[in-house]
């Protein structure tokens, strides 16, 4: 296949707290629906915070139907359910298509922690010869990917991307390059991060959860809210999306990546500049053609004057015409999973031609003095969205979606 082939969006499968499936996923974006609420998960009584943004209505026997759902962890349990729902959303018959010609990307922080866990739990009850073979083989990050290809039977490639909070999309630009260079037709690329102890006891020692929402961009924000969710995203070629008369969301049309390679945690901003221009050039778009900005936007203090920065840097005079939305403000951060799910969203959004809001954002920071969609959706014509990450490590990624003008056989 010839290395710039086109290659689109055809399924969005969101599991979330604020919403499973594409439709209620974006509904409740639209509508500024925030899914953070008290822990359920653990008890929090010993932390100075009780926050997070968990998906309580999940129901792993609903989409593990091939293997047992109690063999697996929690993040495998929705990566599973997110693939299932991109692939019902795109119209395809996992058993009707070649098996070998399908890969699975899945990006997450912290792989299946809940094992961990479990181990430590029984270490200090003194019952460590009750531990047996489970934590090998259930908690190293590759069992992601693989718990999705065994239970929808694919056999292409197959790979799980740890970048922290950039893996998802790391996974939709490896995905897109394993379409372009002709590795499989098919491509489910996405992330998935559950809810664990370990990921909130050490945002919480690290002082960087809110104690009562998210609010980027806000003079008086607080941190940042661990949250968890996957996402997973069909991608396939234009041509084998329109020769089967699939619904198409956009196109897939670029990505650019690059680190730091400084501070562990804090961002250098030059890093996510480089980041998003090679996505724009990969793309062929200039700043100017860029519709919408879908931030990093966690809610810290250096995080959000720095993506202000990067944001003006990379894209100079167009900066201060171009929406940006943070939509951690509504899910909290799920690490792994988060911009998977905000690739999702810039995908619907170019779709739809509405981009969802900052909510909480009240009073900006005179050092954030960008467009960043206060408080309510915003209708407006989006040609074109880049979906900005930037992990722990110094791991940058942005990904460009890109309006198809063809026609839809699905419909609006």
């Amino acid at each position: 296949m010839d290395p710039r082939s086109r290659v689109v969006v055809t399924g969005i499968g969101p599991v979330t707290s604020i919403g499973i499936g594409r439709e209620a996923f974006w509904r409740s974006l639209l509508d500024g629906r925030s899914g953070i609420g008290p822990v359920e998960s653990f008890d929090t009584r010993r932390y100075p915070v009780h926050l997070g943004g968990e998906v309580k209505a999940f129901e792993a026997p609903r989409f593990v139907t091939r293997q047992s759902p109690a063999s697996m962890g929690r993040a495998s349990q929705m990566a599973i359910a997110a693939a299932r729902l991109a692939l019902d959303d795109a119209g395809i018959d996992s058993g009707a298509i070649d098996p070998s010609r399908v890969g699975v990307a899945v990006g997450t922080t912290s792989g299946e922690p809940e094992w961990i866990e479990r181990f430590n739990d029984r270490e200090l009850a003194g019952e460590r010869d009750l531990i047996g073979d489970e934590f090998l083989n259930r908690y190293p990050c590759h069992v992601l990917a693989a718990h999705v290809a065994s239970e929808l039977g694919f056999r292409g490639v197959n790979l799980v991307i740890p970048t922290a909070c950039a893996a998802g999309n790391y996974a939709m630009a490896y995905g897109l390059d394993a379409i372009r260079l002709g590795e499989v037709d098919v491509m489910l690329a996405g992330g998935s991060d559950a809810f664990s102890r370990i990921t909130y006891t050490g945002f919480a020692r690290l002082g960087a959860i809110a104690p009562e929402r998210v609010q980027p961009f806000d003079k008086h924000r607080k941190g940042m809210i661990p949250g968890e969710g996957a996402a997973v995203l069909v991608l396939e070629s234009l041509d084998r999306a329109l020769a089967r008369g699939a619904r198409i969301y956009a196109e897939l049309a670029g990505y650019g990546l690059s680190c730091d390679a400084s501070h562990m945690t804090a961002p250098q901003g030059d890093g996510a500049v480089r980041a998003m221009r090679a996505a724009m050039r990969d793309a062929g778009l200039a700043p100017h053609e860029i519709s919408y900005i879908s931030a990093h936007g966690t809610g810290t203090a250096a995080n959000d004057r720095v993506e202000t920065i990067a944001v003006k840097q990379a894209f100079g005079d167009a900066a201060a015409r171009v929406p940006m939305s943070s939509i951690k403000s509504m899910l909290g951060h799920t690490m792994g999973a988060a911009s998977a799910i905000e690739g999702a969203a810039c995908a619907l959004a170019v779709f739809d031609d509405r981009v969802p809001p900052t909510i909480n954002l009240e009073e900006p920071d005179p050092d954030c003095d960008l467009d960043y969609v206060q408080g309510t959706s915003r209708a407006l014509p989006v040609e074109t969205a880049i979906n900005n990450a930037y992990a722990f490590g110094g791991n940058n990624a942005s990904v460009i979606f890109r309006k198809v003008r063809a026609e839809r056989p699905g419909g609006r």
